[in-house]
């Protein structure tokens, strides 16, 4: 596990309901959102009862937009989602109180019989759109439940309305192994998306949307809470031409996933998720032709990458909003590449110790970009050989508590591994199994038959199972790399 270029190998967003800003802003967008309802109530009642040139609609219709607007121009964004009895306003949740039930009662009433599960609403949005949306929203419908939604979304595109984006209620639970890796897919699209506008606006000298990243990092814990595999599992795509983005996303959700391991709170996880997002912001301020140098480094290059620690502490300090951001997060940008005994870089002026959050993204920074193809690392390491390297390495640095669980986490034969099994087949390791004594067992996705002939999407198979005669059907002989037969493994988890 040893990189070529370098002398030594590196191995808030606060909850929705905070204190402090959070708490002032949180309190804002509540505001706000139950003015939004109430007015849209309003005009729901006025658009039934009254003409359209009437003065109480024309007012109605105009309160609305401009309390969407209003939210935009705050949030950067306006989507109103609905789960059980509740209302959301992005990621806030709107407070039921006697005096609003009869308005969030009508629209969550009106919104399930159209199978709206959420409404995002564009900044371009005007009164008459409103006009035309409850319109349609409350006219009587023929239509079987399972089609309103469509045909919601078909008369608003006939009509010119394009402010809204209509979706379908989100699936509960995570019994559904499909929804549940489409909810997966999004959530990691919408992340790399988000940390690549993030990185382009540093490197630019703009100010990025701290606002945008927290709902980013509060959909991978959220994401992570309900059903961790299908996230981890995309981790393995690792592009290798969006790899400073796919990096820091792959990062957040390891780092996300072994906090709750370690029994981290919801509270914390949002803290550590935020911090390791942006662990290597100061990459943007290091040019894109040192990073990307495919032979070695110059003393004064090693000293430009050595220096993106630090760096990314000033470009976080400079950031819009910095005041929303945790200060741990400073501190791991800062410490992330930092060994136990403190031999890493940056070197401190005297001693210290290393927060527990520093620690858990340096291991998962040090897996992720070890296991990934990058302009000087044309071949990168299995999971498997770097799993072993920081278990087993002591000069690696790696706090080996924190390494047991993630090894806990990922199993031995990590998520994405390649493995040869004693029937000639090869698979790929989809999930850990859950059973303490069977990390060696995990359960793998075979992708190629006994004669070596590559199969696509494959089968399930869990290598804990056995016969009749208490035999193991398959047991992995050995690692492989996926490149020796073509295989590429991000394919088997999108």
């Amino acid at each position: 596990m040893t990189a070529p270029r370098t002398p030594v190998t590196p191995a808030r967003s606060s909850a929705p309901h905070g204190t402090g800003a959070d708490a002032s802003e949180d309190s804002r967008v509540r505001r706000t959102g139950r003015q939004l309802i109430f007015s849209a109530y309003g005009a729901l009642r006025a658009v039934k009862l009254y003409p359209v040139e009437n003065a109480a609609v024309q007012k109605a219709l105009a309160d609305v937009a401009a309390h969407c607007k209003e939210l935009i121009a705050a949030e950067g964004e306006l989507e109103l989602r609905m789960s059980g009895e509740f209302i959301f306003i992005n990621q806030t949740r709107l407070r039921l109180d006697l005096d609003n039930f009869a308005s969030f009662s009508h629209l969550l009433s009106l919104f399930r019989a159209a199978g709206i599960g959420s409404v995002s609403v564009g900044e371009e949005i005007a009164a008459k759109d409103w006009l035309i949306f409850l319109s349609l929203l409350q006219a009587p419908s023929s239509d079987e439940a399972s089609e309103r939604l469509a045909v919601l979304t078909e008369k608003l595109d006939s009509a010119g309305v394009t402010a809204f984006t209509l979706a379908p209620p989100a699936e509960q639970g995570s019994g559904n192994k499909e929804k549940a890796r489409e909810r997966a897919k999004r959530t990691y699209a919408q992340s790399v998306a988000a940390t690549r506008e993030l990185m382009s606006s540093v490197r630019m000298g703009g100010s990025p949307n701290i606002k945008k990243m927290k709902r980013v990092v509060q959909g991978i814990v959220d994401q992570i809470l309900n059903e961790e595999t299908s996230l981890i599992g995309l981790t393995t795509i690792r592009d290798y031409d969006e790899y400073t983005f796919t990096h820091s996303v792959n990062v957040c959700i390891f780092s996300v996933a072994l906090g709750k391991r370690l029994g981290l709170t919801k509270l914390q996880l949002y803290d550590l998720g935020m911090a390791a997002l942006f662990h290597d912001i100061g990459k943007s301020r290091v040019p894109q032709s040192i990073l990307n140098k495919s032979g070695g480094l110059t003393d004064e290059e090693w000293r430009l990458i050595a220096s993106h620690p630090w760096l990314g502490v000033l470009a976080l300090f400079q950031v819009r909003g910095a005041q929303d951001l945790p200060y741990r997060s400073m501190i791991v940008a800062h410490e992330h590449h930092m060994k136990r005994d403190l031999t890493g870089y940056p070197r401190p002026i005297r001693d210290r110790q290393l927060s527990m959050f520093s620690k858990i993204v340096a291991i998962a920074d040090g897996f992720d970009a070890a296991t990934s193809r990058r302009a000087y690392q044309t071949v990168p390491f299995t999971p498997a050989q770097v799993m072993l390297e920081m278990r087993d390495n002591p000069r690696r640095g790696m706090d080996p508590v924190i390494v047991k669980a993630f090894i806990n986490l990922t199993g031995i034969y990590p998520v994405g591994t390649l493995v040869i099994l004693d029937t000639f087949e090869l698979g790929i390791v989809h999930a850990v199994n859950p059973l303490q004594e069977m990390l060696s067992r995990p359960v793998v996705r075979i992708v190629s038959d006994q004669q070596g002939n590559v199969v696509y999407p494959g089968t399930l198979v869990d290598l804990a199972d056995r016969n009749a005669d208490g035999v193991f059907l398959r047991t992995i002989i050995k690692t492989e790399n996926p490149d020796r037969y073509g295989i590429r493994v991000g394919d088997y988890f999108v």
